[in-house]
């Protein structure tokens, strides 16, 4: 998942001691543009927040969109195998703690035991949803990303992380991205939902609600919860490509779970260097389409100016879900 909200909480584990998602090291505030690290190709690299450290992946091989080819001949055998030694390991827990809809669309990614070709995926992913993946560098900006999902395109960064990376890594790559986002655009509400909330973004971008908007990917994409008829599950791809945080959410008596709530939400800032200390709970994939389907500017006007809530913040009056 590579943007600005999107990299805010990439790999669980990884994510937690620098990754707001952005460049995993800072979380987004408004809708300010990224620092661009020099103009390198036709599309200058991407910098969050007031990190020094230098941008992650080959921006030179990039469009003005941000997009380039898969560099599939650049993965060597050692590449592969950190890729199949992450999929084993995270699947392997996926049982009771995933949702039911991510176990049965996983498969669709393909053979686990190497990095897979983005066109091969796409052939499976636009027969199901109409969605297809492309190929970016690494973190880009906010309004190219939203205008990917509006478009029903979903940006994968294609480097991966190397071995001495394999349970801590600042930036997104292209297993975070692979396995924590690709499987739900497989699913046609989660997908449907995903193209509305680039709408969504380019809108919020224009009234600088870009900020409010990070907080509800945070929150759903990223970090969500989901109540089935056996219990609690994962959905967020942030909670589904980390080790640590995937039994943390589902099954730890630590943080608060609350159904979700927009304005709620949209109010509660995030950890970006532990474990989330609130989860948002879905019913449904109908649900969460159906609650953020309407217009938000009307939420965005009755915001402003209100407090945030911290992260951890427990209300007395709030319904908790029990897990």
């Amino acid at each position: 998942m590579n943007t600005t909200m999107s990299h805010a909480a990439i790999n669980g584990d990884a994510a937690r001691a620098a990754k707001g998602r952005p460049g995993q090291a800072t979380a987004p505030s408004g809708c300010s543009e990224p620092h661009a690290g020099g103009s390198v190709g036709a599309a200058p690299p991407v910098v969050y927040g007031a990190s020094e450290r230098p941008p992650r992946g080959d921006y030179t091989r990039a469009g003005a969109d941000y997009t380039c080819p898969q560099d599939y001949d650049s993965y060597t055998a050692a590449d592969h195998d950190t890729y199949r030694r992450l999929y084993a390991r995270q699947a392997a827990l996926l049982p009771g703690l995933a949702c039911d809809e991510f176990i049965a669309a996983l498969p669709s990614l393909g053979a686990s035991d190497h990095i897979p070709r983005f066109e091969d995926i796409n052939q499976r992913l636009r027969q199901a949803t109409g969605w297809e993946i492309v190929t970016v560098p690494g973190l880009i900006p906010e309004v190219p990303f939203f205008t990917l999902l509006a478009n029903r395109k979903f940006p994968v960064t294609d480097w991966i992380r190397k071995p001495e990376e394999f349970d801590y890594i600042v930036e997104p790559d292209v297993f975070h991205d692979l396995f924590g986002h690709v499987p739900l655009l497989f699913n046609p509400i989660f997908a449907d939902h995903m193209q509305e909330y680039g709408k969504g973004g380019l809108k919020a971008h224009g009234l600088g609600a870009c900020e409010q908007l990070s907080r509800l990917y945070w929150y759903t994409v990223e970090f969500g919860l989901i109540q089935q008829k056996d219990g609690l599950r994962a959905y967020g791809a942030g909670i589904l490509s980390s080790s640590g945080e995937l039994q943390h959410s589902v099954q730890s008596p630590e943080p608060q779970r609350l159904p979700l709530d927009i304005k709620r939400v949209m109010r509660t800032r995030y950890k970006i260097d532990s474990y989330q200390q609130t989860y948002f709970v879905i019913n449904s994939f109908q649900e969460l389409f159906d609650k953020t389907a309407p217009d938000f500017t009307p939420i965005y006007q009755r915001l402003h100016g209100l407090p945030d809530i911290a992260a951890g913040a427990r209300p007395a009056e709030e319904e908790v879900v029990q897990h």
